[in-house]
């Protein structure tokens, strides 16, 4: 009696166990990005989130150009959806915008990456889920800019103005603002982020928002909010300005910071160690995506 009841403990652990390390399932979403690279940065974003054995990754792509009515993922099937979308991109069908709302609301996790912040501009539940956004006639009705004024202090601008600009691109530095959070936790207080486009002036409802960190625009002459995460109902939101072009996206320095943050949006933890080659305050650090 006592093997028998041994056995099946046994097999209840190890069922547990198998449970806890099955991989997430992560969606990507593409198809109309003012970024002509957007097929390959789709390719590298799918690749750092299966190497670090903590996902599995199916990608669909949206029409070209135009509506497209048959865009309809299932994104409750998935713990975290990554959308490579960009400016300019159309509208999705109601039905499918309603989705993603519940989904998130819902408990599901989201990651927004550089010009994703661009699309969308008149769906209200897009732009509270994403808290900052650029371009498509956002202004100050959009909502406040954020930035980090000389102080270290978290600035919320309503005065009149555009939301969205950047200057040349250039490497920069990123300035670590809450070391305690999960997706930044282990980082260096500053470290040297790869050439990319460093966005400046987004603006946006900024609900219930943590800017985590913040890089020195030439251009504004502040600091502005380069990695942040959003609490929209039960869900959980990662939003990172970075990733221009696929250079940027080499980055050790973004890499890292999209690995964890996705797994932070599927699981609100996150167990990915800081890499070995990570970036200092005074050198970028980059994996060629061939490799």
């Amino acid at each position: 009696m006592n093997v028998v009841r041994a056995t099946v403990l046994a097999s209840i652990a190890m069922a547990c166990l198998s449970a806890a390390a099955a991989p997430q399932k992560a969606l990507i979403v593409d198809g109309q990005n003012n970024h002509r690279c957007w097929p390959a940065t789709t390719a590298m974003m799918k690749r750092y989130l299966e190497e670090t054995g903590l996902f599995t990754v199916d990608v669909i792509t949206h029409a070209p150009k135009g509506e497209d009515p048959d865009f309809k993922p299932r994104f409750m099937d998935y713990t975290v959806v990554v959308s490579n979308f960009g400016h300019g991109a159309a509208m999705w069908p109601e039905e499918t915008r309603t989705a993603l709302e519940q989904y998130v609301s819902n408990g599901g996790g989201l990651v927004v990456v550089h010009a994703a912040d661009n699309s969308f501009p008149n769906w209200e539940a897009y732009n509270r889920m994403i808290g900052l956004g650029g371009w498509g006639g956002r202004n100050e009705k959009s909502g406040p800019y954020l930035y980090f004024d000389a102080d270290g202090n978290l600035v919320r601008d309503t005065k009149a103005g555009p939301g969205g600009s950047h200057g040349p691109q250039h490497e920069f530095v990123v300035v670590v603002r809450d070391a305690t959070h999960p997706i930044v936790q282990g980082m260096p207080t500053m470290w040297m982020h790869a050439k990319d486009e460093l966005y400046d002036s987004l603006r946006g409802p900024a609900e219930n928002i943590t800017v985590l960190a913040t890089a020195f625009s030439p251009k504004t002459q502040r600091h502005e909010p380069m990695i942040m995460t959003i609490d929209f109902g039960k869900g959980r939101v990662f939003h990172t300005p970075m990733g221009h072009e696929t250079y940027s996206m080499e980055c050790v320095g973004f890499i890292t910071t999209f690995q964890r943050g996705a797994e932070w949006a599927a699981t609100g933890s996150v167990t990915k160690p800081m890499p070995t080659d990570f970036p200092s305050a005074d050198a970028s650090s980059s994996r060629s995506a061939l490799d």
